[in-house]
């Protein structure tokens, strides 16, 4: 792929983009039958009965760290994929997005109960660090063996519940990590048990991974907002919207989940747990007490500046991909090669899909766009059912 940026792509056919792509014959079909059929369904969940679909799109225009990448999105939602990608064209003029990802580093609880003396038991089980970390090796050897290892050791006490929480950190690598850490947890969980003279209590991963962190900012030169108003007033508009989010949790709610409109999105495309990974956010979102925004726009030297910071556990390999072939086509589509790369371009959606949705509520309202596409699917339901249906 040389660019990303299709003038007109929205104005061919299906049929037409698909032949554009040159994905392939076997990766058009899986687009066209939604990649898996009733046999797979049933090896993926329990008590299947078929599969259900949603539309997938292609968001274009990004370019994110120096790289094109066209955006897979699987949403129901009209406008989202239209809004993400003429925003990411805003952000083309001031260089694209830029990102800063930390190492996958998912975080294992293990829960000691009963323990009545917390401050002694702590410093047992800090004695045995060591060997706890021994043993979680041993734990996951072939992981080991591909670089991955515990990278944090950390023991909490709750003396009022008589519990210990000990922390440990994995690094996941490529892989989300749930399975890999929580059989983690269940192997050390006795040795820490018996140094805290405790007993059993939960032994799982968290999904707030607030060391495995996604970054990503844009700077839009404000003359680039001309098509909107007047630029100066477009961007004091965004920015004053921001700022409505950062001091009431109301606002910030919906705020989050115009970003979460497009991360989502990506997430399920790529077959990655979008669950897991909201979780983490608005946990994020709300550790100072109060729910705030995970972005924030400001205007310098003449830009348009956002920026969005989130626990972002993104995945190539493991979860859903060694079945489901066309969550793999999305990711081949994505031009994506490790899960870093991956979570770069999905939180730059995530705030490509926030600044689509600050510059409508700011200009002619969210309902103008929304509507125009919301119109194409009732169009559909009358040619179905007629007017009266």
């Amino acid at each position: 792929m040389t660019s990303s940026r299709i003038p007109g792509f929205h104005l061919l056919s299906a049929q037409k983009r698909l032949e554009l792509l040159s994905l392939g014959q076997e990766t058009e079909k899986n687009l066209k039958s939604g990649g898996i059929d009733l046999s797979v369904s049933d090896v993926m969940v329990e008590n299947a009965i078929g599969v259900f679909g949603l539309p997938l799109g292609v968001a274009t225009n990004f370019i994110v760290d120096g790289q094109e990448h066209l955006v897979p999105m699987a949403i129901e939602e009209p406008s989202v994929i239209a809004a993400a990608s003429h925003a990411a064209k805003l952000a083309r003029d001031g260089g694209g997005f830029k990102s800063e990802v930390t190492r996958s580093i998912m975080t294992g609880q293990i829960q000691v109960t009963g323990v009545k003396d917390t401050a002694s038991a702590r410093k047992s089980v800090e004695a045995k660090k060591e060997e706890i970390i021994l043993k979680a090796h041993k734990a996951m050897p072939r992981h080991v063996a591909r670089g991955g290892s515990v990278s944090d050791f950390l023991v909490r006490e709750f003396p009022e519940q008589g519990w210990l929480v000990i922390h440990l950190g994995i690094d996941c690598l490529d892989a989300m990590g749930a399975n890999l850490v929580n059989t983690v947890c269940e192997s050390v969980a006795p040795l820490i048990n018996d140094a805290a003279s405790g007993q059993n209590g939960l032994k799982i991963l968290t999904n707030l991974c607030d060391n495995r962190m996604a970054q990503s900012t844009c700077r839009i030169p404000i003359e680039s907002l001309a098509h909107r108003g007047e630029p100066e007033a477009v961007a004091s508009a965004v920015v004053q919207a921001s700022e409505f989010a950062m001091v009431d949790p109301y606002r910030a709610s919906t705020h989050n989940k115009g970003i979460f409109n497009g991360i989502d999105a990506v997430l399920i495309a790529a077959g990655n747990d979008w669950r897991g990974v909201s979780a983490g956010a608005h946990a994020f979102a709300a550790r100072g007490g109060s729910y705030k925004p995970l972005s924030a726009w400001t205007q310098q030297e003449g830009s348009l500046v956002g920026k969005i910071e989130m626990p972002l556990a993104a995945a190539t390999v493991g979860g859903a991909l060694p079945v489901h072939p066309l969550a793999r086509d999305c990711q081949r589509l994505m031009n994506v090669q490790s899960a870093k790369q991956l979570a770069a371009v999905v939180v730059s959606v995530g705030l490509a899909s926030n600044l689509a949705a600050l510059l409508a509520l700011s200009t002619e309202g969210i309902q103008r766009g929304h509507m125009q596409l919301h119109a194409r699917k009732v169009a559909h339901l009358e040619d179905l059912f007629g007017k009266e249906g």
